[in-house]
């Protein structure tokens, strides 16, 4: 046994699936944004979306004017609220932050509009789940820095006209399919953020771990990228176990052997899968005609459908290990390789 086998018992690391989830998992928020990148410069990765937004800033500071409103889609964990705050400090004006879910009515976000100020970037984080009423406010709100608000109900009702200062929106969607139309074509600026190569996640862990005064060997940095399923979220959540486990073991770098026990620890293979991945591969395998429905797929690993297709499939499919077909779900001759060498342990 070398001196970074078993530093801590396993059972420290409990609690933590799926592992690989690239939702904000508890105590991450404030350790996310202690990490974040304070402008675009520092932003690793995602080269031609920084490139476009780079062009549109520049060119809307020079004529001294708001951006046009930019629409960031993608997986969750890839930088959309980073780079939100990224711009209205770039711009040198207030973030007023919100999500879908919290503009409940109408007026919750007549209340944000009229706070804000030329210049000012409102960011609305899961847009694609406001409501239908509240965002035909944002139509005119957008495109014509107006908006009519109405006043009582019934007999006494009455709309209030009020003047907005310009502002630029920057809408994020883990769900661009569900935005309608309208709202989708009041953005002028749209960009899609996609996972990230194994070497800029290197680039963000080597980053991560001198904010976090921890060292960190190259090795190790490669061994976390390369089964992080493209999201910096997950190398960042790996990184700090790695570091749980150099500290308790008394360690002050990270080396290749720590990071190898802390991805054993929590069950992370060598293609990042971890113990759900490998049961929906086990139950395609065990499938008569070799598919399987979604719901009886969720069925036979007791995980909820949507929640298989948003986390899990994205990186079995990316990786090549799973189809979807007319017929349902099926397991690729690649992914049944993976999945037998998982289990002799290569």
């Amino acid at each position: 046994m070398s001196e970074h086998d078993s530093v801590v018992n396993s059972s420290a690391f409990e609690g933590l699936a799926p592992a690989t989830g690239p939702e904000l998992q508890g105590g991450e928020r404030e350790f996310e944004r202690s990490l974040r990148p304070r402008s675009l410069a520092e932003f690793v990765g995602q080269p031609r979306v920084i490139d476009n937004l780079q062009i549109a800033l520049g060119a809307a500071k020079g004529r001294d004017e708001a951006p046009d409103h930019i629409l960031l889609s993608g997986p969750p964990g890839l930088g959309k609220t980073s780079l939100a705050r990224i711009l209205a400090s770039e711009l040198g004006t207030t973030l007023h932050a919100t999500t879908g879910p919290a503009l409940d009515r109408a007026k919750d976000l007549v209340g944000i509009l009229t706070q804000l100020r030329r210049g000012d970037v409102l960011f609305i984080d899961e847009i694609h789940r406001v409501p239908p009423a509240v965002e035909e406010y944002l139509y005119t709100a957008m495109e014509d820095f107006s908006v009519d608000f109405t006043l009582d109900t019934g007999p006494n009702a009455r709309i209030l006209p009020l003047t907005l200062e310009r502002f630029t929106m920057v809408g994020a969607t883990t769900r661009e399919g569900l935005l309608t139309a309208p709202l989708r074509g009041r953005f002028g600026i749209v960009e899609r953020l996609t996972p990230y190569p194994a070497p800029d996640l290197e680039a963000i862990l080597l980053r991560a771990a001198g904010i976090l005064d921890i060292g960190l060997e190259r090795s190790a940095a490669e061994r976390i990228a390369g089964r992080s399923r493209g999201t910096p979220r997950v190398a960042n959540r790996f990184l700090r176990r790695a570091r749980d486990l150099a500290q308790v073991g008394g360690f002050e770098t990270i080396t290749d052997p720590i990071a190898l026990d802390c991805l054993g620890r929590l069950g992370i293979d060598a293609n990042g899968l971890e113990s759900l991945d490998r049961a929906l591969l086990e139950a395609l395998v065990r499938a008569t005609d070799g598919t399987l429905g979604l719901k009886t797929l969720a069925a036979a690993v007791g995980e909820a459908e949507d929640t298989i297709e948003e986390v899990y499939e994205p990186h079995l499919l990316r990786l090549g290990f799973l189809e979807k077909t007319s017929r349902g779900r099926s397991i690729t001759d690649a992914g049944r390789a993976a999945l037998f060498a998982g289990q002799s342990g290569e």
